[in-house]
């Protein structure tokens, strides 16, 4: 037992020592804050519960109403001039397939309506932008995963930036990603599952 024990963490000092990361959700397509997987501020919404089934009505139109969540959140870290959303399921057959892209979210806001509209700019919410998701649609896309495949993760994460994006309406998660670069002061993440 007591060298079952010493040979894991070598293990680990190894891992460490060579900067391979021991702990974490096993996503690597997200931008981070240079704190790894360190969440600064909370996320949630008043229609699910993190971890939780995803109410019916959010599921992509054909199977629920398309809607997308109400999200609400705590203070963001000391120094944010704005916010970014992106939502994504890693679980899709295909690989993470994007749900819901937006940013320049102005930093008076502590929430989103249920139900926001899929424009390009959204005058209401300080002329934010909106981004293609994977169905090559402006605005959310809610969960469709093929029927019979189990629980799907759908992850929203809020970056806090220190800067607003230059970035064209229409740009893809990608893009979006690319152009946090750096800018990122901290994030905060709501998961939701949904199966068929």
């Amino acid at each position: 037992m007591f060298q079952k024990c010493l040979g894991y963490l070598m293990c680990l000092c190894l891992a460490a020592a060579v900067g391979v990361p021991v702990f974490g959700d096993g996503e690597n397509d997200e931008a981070t804050t240079g704190k790894e997987t360190e969440m600064t501020f909370e996320l949630k919404s008043p229609s699910f519960v993190h971890n939780q089934r995803m109410p019916k009505k959010h599921a992509y139109t054909g199977e629920g109403e398309n809607l997308s969540p109400a999200l609400e959140w705590t203070d963001p870290p000391e120094g944010t001039k704005s916010y970014a959303l992106i939502c994504n399921d890693p679980d899709a057959p295909a690989g993470t397939w994007t749900h819901w892209v937006l940013w320049n979210l102005p930093t008076d806001k502590r929430a989103l309506p249920e139900g926001v509209p899929t424009y390009e700019s959204l005058p209401d919410l300080g002329d934010a932008q909106h981004g293609n998701n994977d169905f090559s649609k402006l605005g959310y896309g809610g969960p469709m995963p093929p029927s019979g495949h189990g629980d799907h993760h759908y992850n929203f994460t809020l970056y806090a930036l220190d800067t607003m994006l230059e970035l064209e309406a229409g740009s893809d998660r990608g893009a979006l990603l690319a152009a946090m670069e750096g800018h990122i002061l901290g994030k905060a993440k709501l998961t939701g599952t949904y199966s068929r």
